[in-house]
């Protein structure tokens, strides 16, 4: 997932889709929105077993057993999960002792974990991008707890299933490591596992609308325009309602990832030029396609919807059907495709060739990265330290994320034809039926919070339609974008200070640029932007070290 990518929920959300769970600051109210459950005392098993000494070997979590319930806080206000009531959540809680009650903000996910962070009243697990400043925040205030040094302590066997490159990756200046990726892909991985990797970013058009006006080349800015304009005049209305020629990501305070990752990635502008950091922004490509969005907004071809409407919204009017194409990320929407599938298999949204460069070179997509997408933390104030890390150790392992993804063996899955595989019938809730299937079984990435997705190839079941063609139409052209990880100055500091006002800046001058009545207004908007942003040498000679540290880091691995 490229930077754009793993911020919304780089190329695995798909799976696990639909959220929005209320929990009052410092409440701890489950996703239920009811009190928080009450057994949360540590354990107290005192038998031979609980007590004897942690080995590399065996699992630390089959030494206690007894009920427990950890706090879990997602920073995703989207997540719509909660623990028990489907097969795999009830399984993992007979065979572990270990209940969860997660917590989910129910409006803005900074103010809510900035409350929780000031008020130190933590939960025992923190899950949240890995980009995010928090992680930074969380580490200088002593308020998560090194997992090294758990592992030393309680659960020596942490270290033997935690991939060591993804320890490496996270390790800090002072030498732990306070947070575990999900869906990361070392260079080790690249080299076993890469043909099989995908990307989240894709340009997808409604298949019968698209067929219907020819299937014109939209690689170009006059082929693009002009189909936007034959759809809206072809089909002014779906169901009543007006068509939205064009569908992109929530504009944000920073921001559209549509119009920044996702369109220089299809471009395929690089990210630097013989070593040296390049600024994509100032690509003279990029600022042309920007143009043709902007020209698009003049001839009526960007709804107001594109500029106002948050996730929400645009699941809704994807599941109308009222969007002709879209720059977007497939997972997001892979569910909702489902249904207009069962109903109409022509009025799907398939993935083709978007915007291209003037070489029609193909696009470089962000695929997996070491850095994965979410990384997981033990707060200080953990209710049970050792049970903590074996549960972790537990989830992360090779057994924990085959009960994440299967289930229990003879309920969800058995061994057929040699491989552990879906039941026939479970599978087929899982193709048809998304929200039913996550209700009743919870498998399948419906717990993604430690999930390994290479692992889970070996699991996973062949694609079906009509999401299989989005996927499929990634492959070969995602690639790691690693090194470009983890490169912006603390929030903290002068640069970092400056990064996050330019920031905000761009966030004001993009839909600006896109609303201008001629391209010398736009030209205009943008110089001030690049005029007005300040400190910005320092911020990139640090980014210039950081990436250089990263490359540095990265070939330790291979």
């Amino acid at each position: 997932m490229g930077n754009s990518l793993r911020k919304t929920t780089s190329g695995l959300l798909a799976l696990i889709m639909a959220f929005s769970v209320t929990a009052c600051s410092g409440g701890n109210n489950n996703a239920n929105g009811s009190a928080e459950k009450t057994n949360n005392t540590p354990s107290t098993n005192t038998t031979a077993e609980a007590t004897a000494a942690p080995s590399a070997d065996e699992p630390t979590w089959k030494q206690d057993t007894s009920p427990i319930t950890f706090d879990w806080y997602l920073n995703f206000s989207w997540a719509d999960v909660k623990w028990g009531d489907n097969v795999v959540t009830d399984y993992i809680t007979k065979k572990t002792g270990v209940d969860v009650n997660f917590i989910i903000p129910a409006g803005n996910e900074n103010e809510k974990l900035n409350t929780m962070m000031a008020s130190g009243s933590m939960p025992d697990f923190i899950t949240l991008g890995w980009y995010e400043e928090a992680i930074k925040k969380m580490i200088k205030g002593d308020l998560v707890l090194p997992l090294n040094e758990l592992a030393e302590q309680y659960d020596p066997y942490f270290l033997k299933v935690a991939d060591p490159a993804k320890l490496g990756w996270y390790t800090q200046p002072n030498g732990n490591v306070y947070g575990y990726p999900n869906a990361s892909s070392s260079p080790a991985d690249y080299k076993k596992y890469g043909e099989q990797f995908t990307s989240n970013q894709t340009f997808v058009v409604r298949k019968d609308m698209y067929e219907a006006l020819g299937k014109p080349d939209m690689r170009t800015p006059e082929g693009f325009l002009n189909a936007l304009k034959l759809a809206k005049e072809k089909y002014p209305e779906v169901n009543g309602q007006p068509l939205i020629p064009l569908g992109l990501h929530e504009f944000t305070e920073t921001g559209n990832y549509s119009l920044e990752g996702y369109l220089q990635n299809f471009l395929a502008i690089p990210q630097e030029k013989d070593g040296k950091l390049y600024d994509r922004r100032q690509d003279a490509e990029y600022l042309n396609w920007l143009k043709v969005f902007r020209q698009a907004n003049q001839d009526g071809l960007l709804a107001k919807d594109v500029f106002i409407d948050k996730r929400a919204q645009m699941e809704e009017k994807i599941a109308q059907g009222r969007y002709f194409a879209m720059l977007y990320q497939r997972t997001d929407f892979e569910p909702v495709n489902t249904t207009l599938y069962q109903k109409d298999p022509n009025s799907v949204y398939i993935a083709v060739d978007g915007p291209a460069n003037s070489a029609k070179d193909a696009p470089t997509l962000s695929g997996p990265g070491i850095s994965g997408w979410t990384v997981t933390l033990i707060s200080k104030n953990v209710k049970d330290k050792k049970r903590a890390i074996a549960f972790m150790s537990y989830l992360l392992s090779e057994e924990g994320n085959k009960d994440l993804f299967l289930g229990e063996k003879g309920v969800t899955y058995d061994t057929i034809d040699g491989k552990d595989q879906f039941l026939p019938d479970v599978l087929k809730l899982l193709n048809t039926d998304r929200t039913t299937f996550d209700q009743k079984y919870g498998a399948s990435f419906r717990y993604w919070m430690l999930m390994d997705t290479n692992m889970n190839l070996a699991w996973n079941p062949p694609g079906a339609e009509p999401n299989s063609q989005m996927a499929d139409w990634t492959k070969g052209k995602a690639i790691s974008m690693a090194q470009f990880d983890n490169l912006d100055p603390d929030a903290t500091s002068k640069e970092g200070i400056a990064n996050s006002k330019n920031a905000r800046l761009w966030g004001k001058a993009l839909p600006k640029m896109l609303m201008s009545n001629s391209d010398a207004e736009f030209d205009k908007v943008f110089n001030d932007y690049l005029k007005n942003r300040g400190e910005q040498d320092a911020i990139d000679a640090y980014r210039q070290n950081a990436y250089e540290s990263n490359i540095k880091k990265l070939s330790s691995f291979e």
